[in-house]
């Protein structure tokens, strides 16, 4: 039972897990580890072998046991290896380096159970705020609303939740997207199909949310089959996803004569596909990402994106977080949006530059 435990959560061993094991209650456990308040001898035992079998270690300051925090946020992330995430810690490290504070880093990997594992860690250790960039599921809108409810000053980013106290920053993604296809429309096309999210995931997205406005707003009736991408609403959308839709699309009697991804890496690989496939990129095909990752400039041909200001967002949620932190802010919860600029190159227009024309 135990060893089944530690694979599945691949993580390090929690006081929960201790207690959990030991069949007590986290303050139990958390009494007989560390000698403070009474506890039977039988329980002591039971959770002192748990421990030893789960090679759990508390690892914390001494001051953390006396009650106090660290001086030290966690911070949520969907990945590391997205430009996204490098850029949003620059921005919440620009405030919290000023004030002393440490950050702490942990990614979910698309694994509800690793947000949740992840959630539980910073909350032993007892930082003093969290940041949270994943993206939300009912299990882990669940683990927030929990984490929240410990008192815990907390703030997402791109993931509006309805808890009280909780702030939120995020891009207006439906707005970036509707921009980006009504771009596309403006240059005659009429299929454009989505990259990024299946069809019945697509409700879960705003971006897609945004896709679907502009055609409609066109009278144009959007069709399922133009839309490709894996279920089940991961957090972000890969290369392989790209270009794997891309074949998908390319494969149609009629295929569409512009492609959205969800996300620049998504439109990379749609890129490159489309080069397997032999097509040239405006004139076969069209195709716009988003994100404006720096990479974006300088594919082949430079990639029509949308800005979302990630840099921006993370100093505006770090701000929100100290304030809360510090007592600045207390009560009612705060939201920011933060409109998208469309930035359109050669991938959709061959007469840009590799300059870029910004559209705000």
């Amino acid at each position: 039972m135990v060893s089944r435990i530690k694979d599945k959560a691949s993580r390090p061993a929690t006081l929960a897990d201790v207690a959990r094991i030991a069949g007590v209650v986290a303050m139990t456990a958390s009494r007989a580890i560390n000698g403070t308040g009474y506890v039977s001898e039988d329980v002591r035992k039971r959770v002192l072998k748990a421990a030893r079998q789960l090679n759990y270690s508390p690892n914390v300051p001494a001051r953390q046991l006396k009650g106090r925090r660290l001086n030290a946020i966690g911070i949520l992330l969907p990945d590391i290896a997205n430009p996204f995430s490098t850029e949003l810690v620059n921005g919440v490290k620009q405030v919290f380096d000023e004030v002393g504070y440490a950050t702490f880093i942990a990614t979910t990997s698309r694994s509800a159970d690793q947000e949740k594992a992840s959630l539980q860690a910073f909350t032993d250790h007892r930082v003093d705020g969290l940041i949270v960039a994943t993206r939300g599921t009912k299990i882990g809108d669940a683990v927030l609303k929990r984490t929240a409810q410990q008192g815990i000053p907390m703030v997402t980013i791109g993931r509006p939740v309805q808890l009280a106290g909780v702030d939120s920053v995020t891009g207006d993604h439906a707005q970036g997207a509707y921009d980006i296809v009504k771009h596309l429309l403006s240059l005659g096309h009429t299929r454009i199909g989505f990259i990024g999210i299946s069809p019945e995931d697509g409700y879960t997205l705003r971006r897609y949310g945004g896709y679907l406005a502009a055609l409609r707003e066109a009278d144009i009736e959007p069709l399922s089959k133009y839309t490709v991408g894996p279920p089940g609403a991961p957090a972000f959308a890969t290369q392989e996803d790209g270009y794997q839709g891309m074949i998908c699309l390319a494969a149609l009697r009629k295929p569409p004569t512009a492609v959205f991804a969800r996300n620049d890496f998504a439109a990379i690989g749609a890129l490159r596909a489309a080069h397997t496939l032999g097509l040239s990129v405006p004139k076969d095909i069209a195709i716009a990402g988003f994100d404006n990752i720096p990479l974006s400039a300088f594919t082949t041909p430079p990639l029509t994106t949308a800005d979302q200001s990630i840099l921006e967002q993370g100093v505006t949620a770090a701000r929100f977080l100290l304030d809360r932190i510090t007592g600045r802010r207390s009560g009612a919860r705060s939201m920011a949006s933060m409109r998208c600029t469309l930035i359109i190159r050669e991938s959709t227009d061959p007469h840009s530059t590799m300059g870029a024309i910004k559209v705000s």
